[in-house]
């Protein structure tokens, strides 16, 4: 029974601008307005505003890892590090370290996205695409299956792979009592983007892995993978880590005092 070698993860993306000049002819126009423009053509394709996995630019992967040496949430790189090097960094711990990977859509979205994303800039993934043909281990258990385990879409699994099962992660954090979004959500990081507040897009994204792993401990509770011992001792340890870095990570007071908040209200 054990979350160790466990790498929880997620990624913020806004319009890839560039890449909306070549589609639409839109050269000579600001990057907001390429946006603008690329938005709005979605809208009138599909009735949403949604772009295509391959129009995503990733800014930021955030990350929290469980291994034997404990715990850790950071985001990968600085806060100036280009894509590609985001990209990279991700699939070299893969690659290194072949941890269970545990995201809230990450099927749906973020793979996909990584994928296209390091199809451009010429990163090699090759543990990510195992199956099976260099290590036995990986034919019947690897990252590409749907229902293998190296990679666990919380969304997804607990659904039961249905489409009309699917919830929000900030309904099923409300649904548990965690923090929850905490004032930002998916649909501001292209305005923060464009007034250069990456630092408030990668906090965001490490208060998202924060709140997807916490899912993912009561997900192994709901499993058998813990004891209900073992299970208060990961909560703890996550509790630990937060007080640890409150004094210089304010988002990580906030997410704390937001949690003990909630939970002695339930309390009552």
């Amino acid at each position: 029974m054990t979350v160790a070698n466990s790498l929880v993860f997620d990624i913020e993306t806004v319009p890839d601008v560039e890449l909306g000049r070549r589609l639409y002819g839109l050269d000579g126009l600001a990057d907001g307005e390429v946006a603008k423009a690329m938005l709005a053509l979605r809208r009138q394709d599909s009735g949403g505003e949604f772009l295509p996995l391959e129009q995503h630019r990733v800014v930021a992967i955030s990350c929290v890892l469980r291994s034997g040496e404990g715990l850790k949430v950071w985001s990968l790189g600085d806060v100036g590090s280009p894509e590609g090097e985001l990209i990279e960094r991700f699939f070299d711990g893969v690659n290194r370290f072949s941890p269970i990977l545990v995201s809230w859509n990450g099927s749906g979205f973020d793979l996909p996205v990584l994928s296209y994303r390091a199809l451009r800039a010429g990163v090699q993934a090759p543990r990510y695409w195992e199956t099976g043909d260099e290590d036995q281990s990986f034919r019947y258990n690897n990252y590409l299956s749907r229902y293998h385990w190296r990679h666990i879409d919380l969304m997804d699994v607990l659904s039961g792979f249905q489409a009309r099962g699917r919830v929000s992660l900030s309904n099923v954090a409300c649904l548990l009592g965690l923090p929850g979004k905490l004032g930002f959500s998916g649909a501001q990081v292209w305005d923060a983007y464009l007034e250069g507040n990456l630092p408030g897009i990668r906090r965001y994204c490490e208060t998202d892995v924060l709140n997807t792993y916490l899912v993912y401990l009561r997900f192994e509770l709901l499993r058998g993978r813990l004891t209900r011992e073992r299970h208060a001792e990961e909560v703890e340890r996550v509790r630990a880590l937060l007080r640890a870095g409150a004094g210089k990570e304010p988002h990580f007071a906030e997410f704390l005092r937001v949690w003990e908040g909630d939970a002695a209200a339930g309390e009552r």
